[in-house]
Formats: C-alpha cells, sequence, structure tokens
C-alpha cells in the first residue's frame, strides 16, 4: 500500500449553525462544496479537509481534561498565536497554553474538540 495523500478529518457535532460560526467565523476556515444529503459541512486549508457531521448528542472526547494536548485533537498553523488566542478569549472560548513551552495553544470547539494552534515559524 501506497499512502499518497492525506484527505480530511470528520469529527461528530450537537449543533450544526453553532459549529459553523467557529470554524467558519472564528477560526475563519474556507467553507466547500458538500455533495451529501445529510447534516454536515466541508471546510477546507490548503487541500485538507474537515468534516462536521451532525450527531446529536455528540460524543464526549475529552479523556484527559487536564492536558488538552494529550487528546485526540486537530492542529493548525497560525500567523499571530497571540492574536488568535485573544480573538478565541473574546468569543468566549477557553485557551490552554501547551504545556511542552513551545508557541502552541489548545481551545475546544463548542462540542469541546481540541484545536490546537501553533505560531507558524516557516
Amino acid at each position: 500500500m501506497q499512502i499518497i495523500r492525506y484527505l480530511h478529518t470528520a469529527i461528530t457535532v450537537s449543533d450544526l449553525e453553532r459549529s459553523q460560526k467557529f470554524y467558519g467565523e472564528i477560526l475563519g476556515l474556507t467553507l466547500v462544496h458538500r455533495p451529501l444529503n445529510f447534516p454536515g459541512c466541508w471546510y477546507e486549508i490548503q487541500g485538507i479537509q474537515i468534516h462536521l457531521i451532525q450527531q446529536t448528542p455528540a460524543p464526549a472526547v475529552l479523556p484527559n481534561p487536564n492536558a488538552w494536548g494529550r487528546n485526540p485533537h486537530l492542529a493548525l498553523a497560525v500567523a499571530n498565536l497571540a492574536e488568535a488566542a485573544q480573538e478565541l478569549l473574546s468569543a468566549g472560548y477557553p485557551v490552554q497554553n501547551s504545556r511542552s513551552g513551545r508557541a502552541a495553544l489548545f481551545t475546544q470547539d463548542p462540542d469541546g474538540h481540541i484545536i490546537e494552534l501553533s505560531q507558524w515559524e516557516p
């Protein structure tokens, strides 16, 4: 077997409209066409997609509540980590700094999915 490309990650959300606000407005991801007929939506970042699938209720996803980075999570790069943290906090989303000491933080989407944001250093 030869894997040639990473395509997407799918996560379940309990309230699609609320999650669209987080992923589309707060994180600023690009919504793309989704040719399926059950509730959900797709976002894309440089050819890789995040698929949101509505499932009520969404399953709990935080087995390690003290160290968010040790839970399943999505990792995204940001241009300015301090600005990202401020935007999340201003919008009412929690932030936990990385315990590794690197320039990264973790937040939670409305269903508790962990999102890692790391300072992009090309």
